[in-house]
């Protein structure tokens, strides 16, 4: 049968948003499908080969939940493609999306109570305790499921930048591995979902050029300076070389992606110039998608 897209990830970080986007991509789509059940729906399915099936799988079904990583490899080995995709996102970040959608986390009632030393007369500070506990004991529960999956850190991203990036990660090939590089600011913080980063804060920067500073590392203007300079070239190379040299061994490792992200001050100007070039250099390589998170944001 084609391939099953699974979705999983922390609860707050966007799989409501990635479902919508692969059913709006023509995916038969399910929430919240118990572990249990999956075996019998794979099976049901197998009589419409020519339907491609999304589901998602949560915290919700937390007892079901080490059964799952069993599941997954007895599946695989029946010649079922599951691709695996993880949602993550930075406590702050998850603490701000339920403080405005006022939902409860769905293990709030079984998390630790708040800490010793919060201060019992102060019910915010008490809850948001709560919540964080409650998100860190999800991050145990699913840390194995993540370390097998393919991660998408949300921390940073609209819904909109969200649909796309997932729309170009369930598009690659697979089956081999595909090389993601991303453009980021670390003003904003790194990426959760980096399996490299580089930072490139250490190179000239563009932005103290007045007449460089309103365009991007993608403008010819900004790429001939950059190209100038006798360090760019010379990062870049060794950057590149240290990936084709160890690309071998995550190909080896049946890694489907290995994300490596590209930091400056900005992400405007250097690591988005040297995520481009790399991501050029690397495309006869293998499968390669490119990301500029702090560029795709503005638009």
């Amino acid at each position: 049968m084609r391939e099953v897209v699974l979705i999983t990830g922390i609860s707050g970080s966007g799989k409501s948003v990635a479902l919508h986007a692969l059913e709006d991509a023509g995916y038969f789509c399910i929430d919240n499908l118990p572990p249990e059940l999956l075996p019998d729906f794979l099976r049901i399915e197998r009589d419409r080969s020519d339907r491609r099936v999304a589901i998602a799988v949560d915290v919700r079904s937390a007892g079901s939940l080490p059964h799952l990583l069993p599941l997954i490899d007895r599946l695989r080995g029946e010649g079922v493609g599951i691709r695996s995709l993880f949602l993550d996102a930075s406590t702050d970040a998850l603490v701000r999306r339920f403080s405005e959608t006022r939902r409860p986390h769905p293990l709030s009632t079984t998390a630790a109570p708040a800490r010793a030393g919060t201060d019992p007369s102060d019910p915010a500070s008490d809850g948001r305790r709560a919540l964080v506990d409650a998100i860190e004991l999800e991050r145990e529960l699913l840390g194995e499921l993540r370390e097998v999956s393919t991660v998408i850190d949300t921390s940073q991203l609209r819904p909109a930048q969200l649909r796309l990036w997932l729309r170009d990660l369930v598009g690659a090939p697979h089956g081999g591995l595909t090389l993601v590089f991303e453009s980021f600011a670390f003003k904003h913080g790194v990426p959760l979902d980096a399996d490299f980063v580089f930072d490139v804060r250490v190179l000239p920067n563009p932005f103290y050029i007045r007449e460089l500073r309103p365009f991007t590392g993608r403008d010819a203007g900004v790429a001939d300076y950059l190209a100038a300079q006798p360090e760019v070239p010379e990062m870049l190379s060794q950057i590149g070389d240290f990936i084709l040299r160890w690309l071998p061994a995550f190909e080896n490792d049946q890694r489907s992606y290995l994300t490596v992200g590209i930091g400056c001050t900005g992400g405007q100007h250097r690591s988005v110039y040297l995520a481009e070039q790399l991501a050029r250099r690397f495309r006869g390589h293998c499968a390669t998608l490119l990301r500029h998170r702090e560029l795709d944001a503005r638009e």
